[in-house]
């Protein structure tokens, strides 16, 4: 008879239509097994819905968390200069902050669905409130990491925004972009400047001047540091500052307002605008003195606060470097006044940021030319402490760091190369050049055409260096030649001392 079963000889009557019930879901096995399914749930979303036999919906969810894995890891670890990109974005970085905190609760839900899914029927009250507790604490554990991805993404975005929002300039170069962010040159210059008080106020006084000339090919880079007393700094012959000070920089009054380390704060007093439109007038007067007196095109500047300086080596965890003489804390040797305490010699000695600050600073009984090789000591030891582990580690504190006391003119597009080319300098080898006082570089009156000179045979590219790539981007026609007068054989080259040997432990 239709629309019936036959059963040990009764017949049972089927309603027409009617379809077969779905299997029920397949229930873990007490506590443990309810615990262990929820948490393969977690661990691979989806994967806890197929254990409950929910084959469509878990094929779904594992299917987009691979493909999700797949493209995240293909992002950050085969294609570098996207990922850069994106970390110097700050609508990306808030707009992917905020799909994180979806994400996360979906996942969330996902986890909670698979233990709702998989545990018992029959269950205590007090198994119950365990089981939810401990889904509850890994739904925590599980969730943190992303939180933390999420915080991080607003720190870089604040980072970016607050370092990069007011870093136009006069003196940058204006053909670099980002296809070609080196405007075809085989280097790149960047002043390194250290100056006292806030990096936004005016006044400041430079008493740290590094010129870091790096080679965009290989990362090799050569520093060139500068004394802070220098007087008459030269201006290229095509900038207006030229014009102004065609004697070099000099003038009437207080001589200390004519060093080389005055030109941040004095020129755009005495002459705001004369370089055009500009967010740090001073940054851009001193690239023009800087380049200018050594001969070379100076294309951006990084200025940091020395007294930030101590919270940047704190956040990094400390710095190592060699100390081959003993260093003073405090004391000031016109005054007659004492020193607190030493930095006592050693090799290898690990300093805090308060330490690693008198490092780089302290005078007393010191020159200034032994104080700028101890800070171009402390820059190579920062350098190499910078490893990706240690960025990571201590990145919220950096990045707060970073942006209370580091002003620059680098457009924030042209930072993934920037990026790109800091992992070459930190594989690469890295020369210093001290130039000290003598008959050529007397600072008082220097001759400026020995000065460059010497700088340009310090760049001549060394005959072991490897052919660009074609990943490095458009072979850069070679750097134009250095500003100024000819320049004869520089006579005395010793003045001009390589400080690569400064840094190494050499005991007395």
């Amino acid at each position: 008879m239709a629309g019936s079963t036959v059963s040990g000889g009764a017949r049972t009557a089927v309603r027409p239509g009617r379809r077969r019930r779905r299997p029920e879901h397949r229930r873990a096995a007490g506590l443990p097994g309810t615990i262990g399914v929820t948490a393969l749930g977690a661990l691979a979303p989806g994967a806890g819905f197929l254990w409950a036999r929910r084959r469509a919906l878990g094929l779904t969810v594992l299917g987009t968390t691979l493909g999700l894995a797949l493209l995240g890891s293909w992002f950050v670890g085969w294609d570098l200069r996207a990922a850069t990109d994106f970390f110097f974005d700050p609508a990306r970085l808030q707009v992917a902050a905020g799909m994180l905190v979806v994400t996360l609760a979906l996942w969330a839900l996902v986890v909670v669905t698979t233990y709702l899914m998989v545990r018992p029927r029959e269950r205590s009250r007090a198994q119950s409130i365990l089981g939810g507790t401990v889904v509850g604490a890994l739904c925590l554990a599980m969730g943190a990491p992303v939180l933390v991805g999420v915080r991080y993404a607003f720190v870089q975005a604040d980072l970016v925004s607050t370092v990069f929002e007011d870093n136009r300039s006069a003196t940058a170069p204006t053909a670099a972009t980002e296809a070609d962010p080196w405007a075809g040159r085989d280097r790149v210059n960047l002043l390194l400047l250290g100056g006292d008080g806030s990096v936004h106020r005016d006044g400041v006084r430079t008493d740290s001047m590094i010129l870091a000339s790096i080679d965009t090919g290989s990362g090799r880079t050569v520093m060139f540091s500068l004394p802070r007393n220098m007087m008459n700094a030269q201006f290229p012959p095509d900038s207006p500052l030229a014009a102004v000070y065609p004697d070099g920089y000099t003038g009437e009054g207080d001589p200390a307002a004519y060093m080389l380390n005055a030109v941040y704060g004095q020129v755009p007093a005495l002459h705001p605008g004369v370089l055009g439109a500009s967010d740090n007038e001073g940054a851009d007067a001193l690239k023009q003195a800087v380049g200018g007196s050594l001969g070379v095109d100076v294309d951006y500047y990084v200025l940091v606060n020395l007294g930030g300086f101590r919270q940047l080596v704190d956040a990094m965890g400390g710095v190592t470097v060699n100390i081959n003489t003993p260093v003073a804390i405090g004391g000031n040797t016109d005054l007659g006044v004492p020193p607190d305490d030493y930095l006592e010699p050693g090799p290898d000695r690990r300093l805090d940021g308060f330490e690693a600050l008198w490092f780089a600073r302290g005078r007393y009984g010191s020159d200034d030319y032994a104080r700028m090789e101890r800070q171009r000591c402390v820059i190579a030891a920062i350098v190499d402490e910078a490893d990706p582990w240690t960025l990571l580690r201590r990145y919220q504190e950096l990045a707060a760091t970073g942006k209370e006391i580091v002003r620059t003119d680098i457009p924030a597009d042209l930072m993934p190369s920037f990026v790109e080319l800091a992992l070459r300098v930190k594989d690469a080898s890295v020369r210093s050049v001290v130039f000290r006082s003598s008959d050529e570089l007397f600072p008082g009156d220097p001759d400026f055409a020995w000065l460059r000179s010497a700088v340009r045979k310090t760049l001549q590219p060394p005959r072991d260096r490897p052919p660009r790539t074609a990943e490095a981007g458009p072979t850069p026609a070679p750097s134009p030649a250095p500003t100024g007068s000819p320049e004869p054989t520089p006579a005395g080259s010793g003045q001009a001392v390589d400080a690569a040997d400064a840094c190494a432990y050499q005991p007395e």
